[in-house]
């Protein structure tokens, strides 16, 4: 989509234009970051601990106008967790979760384009968050903000707030990573709060790890 505004000017859902963002992130990982690896750990028919399978997630989900890939590297709906017969692992692989399960947990990465800002948006969940690669700029509803750099950490109680990536001074990607875990209804001054995730459709598509090797395959 081409755009006549400026950058920094407000668009439609009023965010600030960034065109270093749109379209940056067309699969995982974004450009200039690492590949994830995820190792998941089990036994065998003998008892021994092994490693299941090593790999960078089975569900990737471009968001916005291609700025952001969100990475889920694991996910669980209901605890206790039942691990016999590796039911949680085939239901992870099968199954690409909501925001955050009520009574289970999601390991959500997101890869973000330089300079992006999210919609405000909150999560009906408690929130951990770290910062795995650049710097960024947590925005909170009532305007309060805090920089936050590798390595420092985030608990979100359902609060609404805004991401801005200032890695490099706006040029390049960050990373971070959140585990999200359900929670009781929320009441805040009285009034029980809304879940809402910004003023548009955030997540556009999804690609398993099959779907994306056939996509650069195609591409060659």
């Amino acid at each position: 989509m081409v755009s006549n505004l400026k950058e920094g000017e407000l668009n439609e859902h009023g965010l600030p234009h960034n065109p270093r963002g749109i379209c940056y992130v067309q699969e995982f990982p974004a450009p200039g970051l690492r590949r994830t690896v995820r190792n998941i750990t089990g036994h065998d028919a003998e008892g021994k601990e092994v490693f299941l399978s090593t790999d960078s997630g089975d569900h990737h989900t471009i968001m916005g106008e291609e700025q952001a890939v969100a990475n889920i590297l694991y996910s669980t709906h209901e605890t206790p967790v039942e691990l016999n017969g590796d039911v949680d692992i085939k239901y992870a692989k099968n199954n690409l979760p909501p925001v955050h399960y009520h009574h289970g947990t999601v390991l959500r990465q997101i890869d973000f384009a330089p300079n992006e800002l999210t919609p405000m948006h909150r999560a009906l969940s408690i929130d951990y968050g770290v910062v795995l690669d650049g710097v960024f700029e947590l925005i909170l509803g009532s305007g309060e903000k805090r920089i936050m750099r590798q390595g420092d950490v985030t608990i979100q109680r359902a609060t609404a707030h805004q991401w801005r990536n200032l890695t490099g001074g706006g040029t390049l990607p960050g990373r971070m990573l959140w585990i999200l875990l359900g929670v009781n209804d929320v009441i805040v001054n009285g009034k029980n709060l809304e879940g809402y995730m910004g003023p548009y459709k955030f997540i556009t598509r999804s690609r398993t790890r099959r779907q994306e090797r056939r996509r650069r395959q195609r591409r060659r």
